[in-house]
């Protein structure tokens, strides 16, 4: 049954070679088995509960896997559905995982798998995992259950082997009449934790890591998987021998790998793949954050490929084609930390009218759809930003580089142009393709010092300074507009945290907030509102933010509140 040494394993051979086994067989057997190297054995564990996910594979107790072949692939919808009726008699203490039947549609089983559906899914409850430190959790339904009040309580039996956060499917084992209800967990749709980060500790029989997150029980760390042949190769340190303790092991944190979920009783196991330092080191909070949160930090070979191909300054033929903004005195406002400059503005008075013209980075012209960065920029969704860095959403060579509206060099963009009544009411708009040249890379305190007439910054920036009145006035006017249509202008100030040259926080204060920040918050807001009326316009579909009208309960408490203190809601009889 051997095979011979190999890298890596692919799905359809893991598949097949434990629908030939004798019987169910730990990672480690299979890895053994089936003789992987070093990179294959790390790969193995995400492969097994990818393929268990879709139901190619049967994770039983104590780790073991077997392939859902044959017999046990082919089981009917109503032998599903008499299974489900047994387990919702007795408790559930691991979850079973069954193939599809064979028999459905191909694209109801693909959308079906994208969800981590299964045909016995009917009449079970979607939600969100919240468990508690004790043992016990709550399912926090999708959608509103018919009949029960709050979220679904889920018993130290009826959890199976899930964790805080993950997505799972429970059935109602029991009703009470205040709407209340207890269930238990069927199975789980998505894991919300591969990895898991904490403190390693050395036992006197096994070792364990604590993890940070409360609500996920401490990790068995078998033997031998504290301290990898890859660990020993990427930090340089030998591995030690058995029952010898690392003194730089001991007590760090470091993020493993998870190769068996809790269930019975039985602690979850995985194994070390990072040490991240001492608790206190310098950094070593930010690396836990993002391991706890688990927010992507590393892009793949095939990510920065293709970003270094794109990453290049434009052309001649690049901008050809493109309306040309490059004579205007156009300005980025940001902080003075701001590490990349995506936003641009310009206005000016036209008579009683005004123009005024906010420019985007056009990060769509070097992010092609269905892409490798494409793809990357889909599963981060947004940059994560820190007080002394940041995880972008897309590789440095764009985001802080060709995507940044540098001073002085030409930059892609997209452009919004309006024009404005006197009144601050947007007449017509228009967006269009361009290209800017940035005349400086100003901070909200230089031009807020401009404005209030500070003679040596008005001397550094003398071309400017008309501009940034011209800009204020403006933004005075759609202020005041916003206003008069019931706009809540929330000033509320932001804590700012302060650091030493060497990176070490010395003091929280107050962020100064000044006209020059609402000067960019006034021009963003009416950008988003010729944008939003353009797509509408032309029924195209877009998102957007919702307001929900407010619940009556808590308005009527509001107002109770608010008329003890003289005020109202001008609501007739409200407070009676």
């Amino acid at each position: 049954m051997r095979v011979p040494e190999r890298d890596e394993v692919s799905p359809q051979q893991l598949i097949d070679f434990l629908a030939k086994a004798e019987r169910p067989l730990t990672l480690r057997e299979i890895a053994t088995q089936m003789d992987l190297r070093h990179k294959g054995r790390r790969a193995l564990a995400k492969l097994a509960l990818r393929l268990k996910r879709k139901g190619e594979l049967e994770e039983l107790p104590r780790g073991r896997f077997r392939a859902v072949t044959g017999a046990r692939a082919n089981i009917s919808a109503a032998a599903r559905a008499r299974r489900d009726i047994r387990r919702a008699q007795q408790p559930v203490q691991t979850e079973v995982r069954q193939a599809v039947s064979r028999d459905r549609h191909p694209q109801d089983e693909g959308a079906s798998r994208q969800r981590g559906e299964h045909p016995s899914d009917a009449g079970l409850i979607r939600g969100r995992l919240v468990a508690h430190k004790d043992g016990y959790g709550f399912v926090v339904p999708e959608k509103p259950i018919k009949d029960i009040a709050g979220d679904l309580f889920i018993g130290r039996s009826g959890l199976g082997d899930a964790m805080h956060g993950d997505e799972v499917l429970a059935r109602i084992t029991r009703r009470e009449p205040d709407g209340r209800a207890e269930g238990r967990i069927i199975r789980i749709a998505h894991r919300a934790h591969e990895t898991v980060v904490g403190l390693f500790r050395y036992g006197p029989r096994e070792n364990a890591v604590l993890p940070y997150e409360s609500r996920i029980s401490e990790v068995v760390i078998p033997s031998g998987e504290e301290w990898s042949a890859s660990l020993a190769e990427k930090y340089g340190v030998r591995r030690p021998a058995k029952r010898e303790r690392l003194p730089q092991l001991d007590g760090a944190v470091v993020n493993v790998e998870l190769l068996r979920f809790p269930s019975g009783g039985v602690p979850a196991s995985g194994r070390v793949i990072e040490v991240l330092g001492r608790p206190g080191e310098m950094g070593v909070d930010i690396e836990i954050i993002i391991r706890k949160h688990h927010i992507p930090h590393e892009f793949s070979t095939e990510v920065l490929e293709e970003a270094a191909r794109v990453a290049h300054a434009p052309d001649s033929n690049t901008v050809a084609g493109r309306r040309d903004f490059r004579e205007l005195p156009i300005v980025t406002i940001d902080g003075e930390t701001a590490r990349d400059f995506d936003d641009a503005v310009y206005a000016e008075r036209r008579g009683t009218r005004w123009h005024l013209q906010v420019h985007i980075a056009d990060v769509a012209h070097y992010v092609r759809r269905g892409g490798a960065l494409d793809r990357e920029a889909r599963v981060r969704g947004t940059s994560v930003y820190f007080p002394d860095r940041a995880v972008p959403m897309l590789p440095e060579a764009l985001s802080n580089d060709v995507c940044s509206l540098k001073p002085n060099v030409d930059r892609l963009v997209m452009s919004v142009l309006m024009e404005l009544d006197e009144h601050g009411e947007i007449l017509s708009a228009e967006m269009t393709p361009g290209v800017i040249r940035s005349a400086a890379r100003m901070t909200y305190t230089d031009v807020h010092k401009i404005l209030e007439g500070d003679a040596e910054t008005i001397a550094n920036y003398e071309p400017l300074a008309q501009h940034f009145r011209t800009m204020r006035d403006l933004a005075l006017v759609l202020n005041e507009r916003r206003r008069k249509l019931g706009s809540i202008d929330f000033d509320l100030p932001e804590p700012v945290i302060e650091f030493d040259p060497d990176g070490r926080m010395t003091d929280i204060v107050r962020s100064e907030r000044n006209i020059a920040h609402r000067l960019i918050e006034e021009f963003m807001l009416a950008a988003n509102q010729a944008v939003a009326r353009y797509l509408e316009k032309r029924g195209l579909g877009f998102l957007s933010r919702v307001h929900e009208k407010p619940d009556a309960k808590k308005v009527l408490e509001f107002e109770e509140l608010a008329h003890a203190f003289g005020y109202s809601l001008g609501v007739p009889g409200l407070a009676e």
